[in-house]
């Protein structure tokens, strides 16, 4: 790490040149952490916490657990999973709620996979008569010795996500029925519906929604108005989305027009 910057009152606000410092360091090396900022720029964590949160609103910042990461490239970007799971942790723990409401005694949901369908999972754990149907090998192993019934479907797991893919997965599908589906989408966007980087992933994904009656798209806010590489499904074939924010754009109107259920948390 760098020594400490000392900021002038001059030129602007102290608070403003600090963040447009910040953001240069997030430039060059893609990532930061609270720590560093604190040390970078003598000042204290709750103003590093605030200076992140005012960053993501104004530029290409996303927020994780200890600091932020830089996406100036407008492009989404696969993550492994242990990174994906701390990103907007307390948005997807809030949608994971959220989903976890919809579902009754009784159901039998699908969730592929994705950091806010395994917190999703966690939270079924002490749920009884429920069957989950999911290609997501860490989302089955954190239903493993619950009342819930759990349905793997095959294929060849992905290391990125732990999903299986692949040819075995979808035969299994076709002779599978799913009350709720809960999909976890790299973008969302009112012209391309929601993608993921994986053709793989799209595949199992598009599978799985084939073999549900209704379809829940579960993303947080960064997903919104984006597009990822590959096409899951339209947003006609959506029954809802489930996220922390109300979309906005292009992707409200289209929402709204095909009669696509909104469900936003508190």
């Amino acid at each position: 790490m760098g020594g400490t910057v000392t900021i002038g009152e001059s030129g602007g606000s102290k608070g403003q040149r600090r963040r447009e410092a910040i953001l240069q360091v997030l430039k060059q090396q893609g990532r930061i952490t609270i720590a560093e900022m604190v040390e970078r720029f003598n000042c204290s964590e709750a103003t590093a916490r605030r200076d992140l949160e005012q960053m993501e609103a104004e530029y290409p910042v996303i927020r994780t657990i200890g600091g932020a990461m830089y996406d100036g490239m407008g492009t989404l970007r696969e993550l492994p999973f242990s990174e994906k799971e701390g990103l907007s942790i307390l948005e997807k723990e809030k949608i994971a709620r959220l989903a976890a409401s919809l579902i009754q005694e009784g159901d039998i949901i699908g969730l592929s996979g994705g950091s806010t369908n395994f917190l999703l999972a966690k939270l079924l754990k002490s749920r009884k008569g429920l069957t989950v149907v999911t290609n997501a090998v860490n989302i089955a192993m954190e239903l493993a010795g619950s009342a819930i019934q759990v349905v793997v479907t095959g294929g060849i797991m992905r290391h990125n996500s732990f999903e299986l893919c692949g040819p075995l997965g979808e035969e299994m599908m076709a002779r599978i029925h799913i009350g709720k589906m809960f999909i976890g989408v790299d973008g969302i966007s009112a012209a391309s519906g929601i993608s993921s980087y994986s053709e793989q992933e799209a595949q199992s994904s598009k599978a799985m929604l084939k073999r549900s009656q209704q379809s829940f798209a579960v993303f947080d806010h960064t997903k919104s108005n984006k597009t990822s590489l590959f096409t899951i499904a339209e947003l006609s074939e959506l029954h809802a989305v489930i996220t922390d924010q109300p979309p906005d754009g292009q992707l409200a109107g289209e929402l709204a027009r095909l009669g696509v259920e909104v469900h936003v948390t508190d």
